[in-house]
């Protein structure tokens, strides 16, 4: 991994897990920008060590540890070593997880991460597993794997998230503050004017705002444009039409801060997405149908130990057949 260009990445979707965002990357000079996701992010490191700032404070997951990130949690990402790292990612929804947890847990309330980086190999493997039974389209491996693992991480690593409760007059500045924005979108008022309005001064309202929502309003803005043109891009809007829709000035506006949030052009993020969009509408034949009965005689109910993995293995730097290179095009 000795330069950008050996940097690539496939950020997709497997039909038969739907509303599962799924990642295979490997990146040296990639910096991800501030952001956050609507799923939670479950990122498991094969090689290499990635640092995100998160909490307050810079993270370091290296290889056989997993980085987790709760929804709308601002965090940042970049290479710890040279050589960058290499990583798988499942990005589960909100409610997938709440209902794994109301299933296999004791936690009460919203479940989610208490820490950003643990140390398992075996968890780091089972994510591995999930996307490489997601691109086998065995979809009674991936939904099983990835039920073992999301149990798994809540019961080592769970917690109830906190009620994010505006408590001061700061908070309720920034929240109608929010509002506003998500309004405006695509003409957002100065931040002057912004203040102006709700009564406060610029430096209040920035500081308010990036203590409720963990950034300045223009990155969040950016992270809800970018937010706003997946679903555009998944719905099947071109990438020139998204981008001024949410408010860029043009798609080549859109591409840049799609790229450092998402990890991908918009071009090859939906070229995956019609791929998926197509693939429900034929019948899927899961390979491996002696796997798949073994899969669910076993994890069915060995969901808490560390039963044997499936030979799903960890891919190879080579193994990775649908690879999309990282490239500034869409």
């Amino acid at each position: 991994m000795a330069g950008a260009g050996k940097e690539r990445a496939r950020h997709w979707q497997f039909a038969e897990l739907p509303g599962v965002d799924l990642l295979r990357a490997r990146y040296v000079q990639k910096t991800f920008v501030r952001h956050t996701h609507e799923n939670f992010v479950i990122a498991a490191i094969a090689d290499g060590v990635e640092v995100f700032h998160h909490g307050g404070a810079d993270q370091y997951a290296g290889a056989g540890s997993l980085a987790l990130v709760n929804p709308d949690t601002p965090h940042t990402g970049r290479a710890g070593v040279p050589e960058g790292w290499r990583y798988g990612a499942v990005y589960p929804s909100p409610e997938l997880v709440a209902e794994i947890a109301a299933e296999t847990t004791a936690l009460r309330g919203t479940p989610g991460f208490v820490s950003p980086v643990i140390d398992d190999p075996y968890a780091v493997r089972l994510v591995h597993q999930v996307l490489r039974a997601a691109e086998e389209g065995n979809a009674l491996a991936a939904d099983t794997l990835l039920r073992v693992a999301v149990t798994r991480l809540l019961r080592v690593n769970g917690g109830p998230l906190p009620e994010r409760v505006p408590r001061t007059a700061g908070a309720g500045v920034a929240a109608r503050a929010r509002a506003v924005l998500e309004e405006r979108i695509v003409e957002p008022p100065t931040l002057e004017r912004l203040a102006g309005d709700l009564g406060t001064s610029p430096f209040a309202l920035l500081r308010a705002f990036r203590d409720a929502y963990g950034m300045p309003p223009h990155a969040w803005l950016t992270d809800v444009r970018v937010r706003r043109a997946r679903r555009l891009l998944d719905s099947g809007v071109a990438p020139a039409e998204a981008a001024v829709t949410v408010g860029f000035t043009d798609q080549p506006h859109l591409n840049r801060h799609f790229t450092r949030i998402v990890g991908v052009p918009p071009g090859a993020y939906q070229r995956e997405r019609k791929n998926v969009q197509e693939s429900r509408r034929e019948i899927l034949v899961p390979s491996g149908a002696w796997q798949n009965m073994q899969l669910s005689q076993t994890y069915a109910v060995k969901t808490a130990e560390n039963p044997t993995p499936p030979s799903y293995g960890t891919p190879s730097e080579s193994g990775w057949p649908s690879d999309c290179p990282v490239s500034p095009s869409g």
